[in-house]
């Protein structure tokens, strides 16, 4: 995973000495890069031994390996002159060319950002799961739930029992109908949907495989599943968090829907031959208007 894109989905889950400096990385990644262990640590507000424990938090032996992959990183997005607008606010008056430029800026980088940490590993067992699954349960809420239902619509397209529920009763009750070889998946952003984390327990409790997908590899959603697929996400003027993640968990659930379309081939080839004959009928004729 991307350093910076790391540090944004860890901070929440830090202590606070720690968040601290996070805040200030993040704030301006290439001045923490220049700056001297003794200057970080003034800046915010911490001491050179919360700068160690970030280093070792992160996965760096000491301040001199975290300079090195943040000059490293923000070296590269200096060099891709569209990034310059990720992260910038959209003013009322702006003009549709920034707006466009901001949005779109942020969404590329948030898809690649995502493909970039994506346990590949993680995804096969996923994929995997869902293949040899008697029963598919999709759960989320808001935008969270939009996606679900869109994983849904493509898995039952391919012959796979799906359900997707955003009520946190009819999940519950979905959930505890499930067993041994069953898959429940639970999205969402923060990892902190109190109703999530209770249908993937539930379905825990009753031997179904449960897979998080979420921002926040730390979250209490994360703790609660078997499986942890993690997304990106950065929160752009009149797009809180939650909204910004919904192009990076479609890319994760689509990814693992080919997946599991290459494991059944066949029968997923004639689903489609099936359900493209069936509505051929509502389809206009070229030509027509």
């Amino acid at each position: 995973m991307e350093l910076l894109s790391r540090i944004r989905a860890e901070q929440a889950e830090m202590p606070e000495a720690l968040r601290k400096v996070a805040e200030v990385i993040l704030a301006d990644p290439a001045e923490a890069a220049r700056s001297t262990i003794v200057d970080l640590a003034e800046r915010s507000g911490t001491s050179t031994a919360t700068i160690t424990r970030l280093c070792r938090a992160l996965g760096f032996g000491g301040y001199a390996e975290l300079r090195v992959a943040l000059a490293t990183e923000t070296g590269r997005v200096a060099q891709q002159p569209w990034e310059t607008d990720i992260g910038q606010e959209i003013l009322p008056d702006d003009g549709l060319d920034r707006v466009l430029s901001v949005v779109s800026g942020n969404d590329i980088r948030l898809i690649q950002e995502t493909a970039s940490q994506l346990d590949l590993a993680t995804v096969e067992k996923v994929a995997g799961a869902i293949a040899q699954a008697g029963r598919v349960l999709l759960f989320g809420v808001s935008s969270s739930g939009a996606v679900a239902s869109e994983m849904e619509y493509r898995l039952q397209r391919i012959r796979i029992p799906t359900w997707c529920r955003s009520d946190a009763h009819s999940a519950l009750t979905d959930a505890a109908l499930l067993g041994q070889g069953d898959v429940a998946i639970g999205i969402s952003h923060s990892g902190r949907t109190r109703e999530a984390i209770e249908v993937l327990a539930e379905a825990g409790s009753h031997g179904a495989i449960t897979v998080a997908v979420t921002s926040h590899p730390r979250s209490p959603l994360a703790e609660v599943a078997e499986l942890v697929v993690t997304t990106s996400s950065r929160e752009t003027t009149f797009r809180a968090e939650g909204f910004a993640a919904i192009h990076s968990q479609l890319l994760v659930l689509d990814v693992i829907y080919v997946s599991v379309a290459q494991r059944t081939y066949e029968r997923t080839r004639k689903a489609f031959d099936l359900t493209v004959r069936a509505v051929t009928g509502h389809r206009l004729p070229e030509g027509d208007t």
